[in-house]
């Protein structure tokens, strides 16, 4: 096992009928801006609950962020912060929402001319604005980490940021949100923590015994309740076990002492900044390529996924190894999820050479667990998920 470091200093506040408690967590003679996405929460309950908590607060709000939180129009929530002289954000949204209120933490206090350099120059913010969440979508593990990845609609960019003043102060988690949830984002979600844990689990073996079984049993919960969560939002035991797992499969925990990847994402992002496509499909259109092109070095620990999560017990290290990318990709398309970016769009050749030529523009000459992934590999991956 490797040596580590671990603080996680977010307060969590999970269970039926949080958010009044909102009240008690925020200070008294705090101004608040509460930001929020496209007005959902105003249709399904959670505006109200939330505004009902926060009657003796000082608040103004600011919605409107978009599913990848947009560069620009955070920019026009970080004027209202310096014109309106707020010092605490709050968070009331997914994954989108929260990494864009990590980003105005950081901007709020940030000295430079320029608050993109915070990620073209991969900043890291020590102490940023303080702020809360209220989840409304499990998915991205945000409400309970230290990092953001922020788009840029004018140059097609999605990069990420973070910094150990970014963590939240709290994160209100109440499972029955996710009854409004449309199907195709709780599927978003489910496919987006599965590969979270991925990412810190499929490199290879260090003698980590508990993180591995940390992240298998992640897995294993994610693949159980996913059916039930689909079947029925409604159903309180699944949400509250989906809801936790998103948030357990990035919240430091199981990447503590192993080695841990993140190719995945970093070629993922650059198909939602070039096409839009959904971030979490991104991540089912690379995964499958991605351990193909890296079977040897990632086949022991592959296998080990197959027999503790799949179950399988047949067959050679090579055997159970090929079975477990089956089965993942198996498990996405089971979801409704397509795993090919052809699926996505038409336009798809070329892609490869400009993810390729964009990763050795920025110095991104070694991604994945060994550093080992030079953007000539990056470019046969894409060209393997076409």
């Amino acid at each position: 096992m490797n040596n580590f470091d671990f603080k996680n200093p977010t307060k969590i506040i999970f269970g039926k009928d949080t958010i009044e408690k909102l009240k008690e967590e925020i200070p008294a003679n705090a101004k608040v801006l509460m930001l929020y996405g496209g007005g959902s929460i105003k249709k399904n309950g959670i505006y109200d609950q939330v505004k009902t908590a926060l009657s003796k607060i000082d608040t103004i709000e600011f919605g409107g962020i978009p599913a990848n939180p947009e560069y620009a129009v955070l920019m026009q929530a970080l004027k209202v912060i310096k014109e309106e002289n707020i010092n605490y954000l709050l968070a009331v949204g997914g994954g989108s929402v929260i990494d864009g209120t990590k980003f105005l933490s950081a901007a709020a206090v940030y000295d430079g001319d320029t608050p993109w350099e915070i990620l073209t120059k991969n900043i890291r913010t020590a102490k940023g604005m303080p702020f809360g969440t209220v989840l409304t979508l499990p998915a991205t593990g945000s409400e309970m980490n230290s990092g953001a990845v922020i788009t840029r609609a004018e140059t097609k960019e999605k990069l990420a940021m973070g910094g150990p003043g970014l963590f939240p102060e709290f994160s209100i988690l109440d499972p029955k949100v996710i009854t409004s949830i449309p199907e195709r984002q709780l599927v978003n979600g489910i496919t987006d923590a599965f590969t979270h844990v991925l990412e810190q689990y499929m490199t290879y073996p260090v003698g980590a015994l508990l993180q591995d079984r940390f992240a298998e049993s992640i897995l294993q919960t994610l693949i159980e309740v996913a059916p039930k969560v689909l079947k029925d939002p409604a159903d309180y035991n699944a949400a509250a076990n989906f809801m936790w797992s998103c948030t357990m499969a990035l919240n430091g925990l199981i990447q503590k002492g192993v080695p841990t990847d993140w190719a995945v994402h970093a070629m993922g992002h650059e198909l939602t900044a070039l096409f839009g496509i959904d971030h979490a499909r991104t991540l089912a259109v690379i995964a499958p390529s991605h351990y193909k092109f890296n079977f040897e070095d990632k086949k022991e620990k592959l296998a080990q996924y197959a027999e503790r999560v799949w179950n399988i017990s047949e067959g050679s290290i090579d055997d159970k190894a090929y079975a477990a990318i089956e089965k993942t990709e198996g498990f996405f398309k089971e979801l409704g999820i397509d795993t090919k970016l052809s699926d996505y769009t038409k336009d798809y050749e070329g892609t490869a050479e400009k993810i390729a030529e964009r990763f050795t523009n920025r110095g991104w000459l070694g991604l994945g667990e060994h550093q080992s992934l030079s953007p000539d590999k990056v470019e046969k991956i894409v060209k393997m998920a076409y």
